[in-house]
């Protein structure tokens, strides 16, 4: 599993056990459990947030060196 694909799934396991934790303090009237949970699903949201910036740049990377092959192949055919 590549590193961004580990962020966003630990980030959404951490979304939603935030979301749990939120509606159990809010079940129990449990303020700092359901402020917990808030950061909880604020710190998942970050989480996966990162494995999207993470794989956009693997993304671009790929698209880039791509590219530069192509050039790089180019130059060569016109140089034969």
């Amino acid at each position: 599993m590549s590193s961004s694909t580990g962020d966003k799934l630990t980030g959404k396991v951490q979304e939603l056990a935030g979301k749990a934790k939120e509606a159990l303090g809010d079940a129990t009237n449990n303020r700092d459990m359901q402020a917990e949970g808030v950061a909880d699903q604020v710190g998942g949201n970050a989480t996966q947030a990162k494995g999207e910036v993470k794989q956009t740049a693997d993304n671009l990377a790929s698209k880039v060196g791509d590219a530069m092959s192509g050039a790089a192949g180019n130059v060569r055919r016109k140089t034969d």
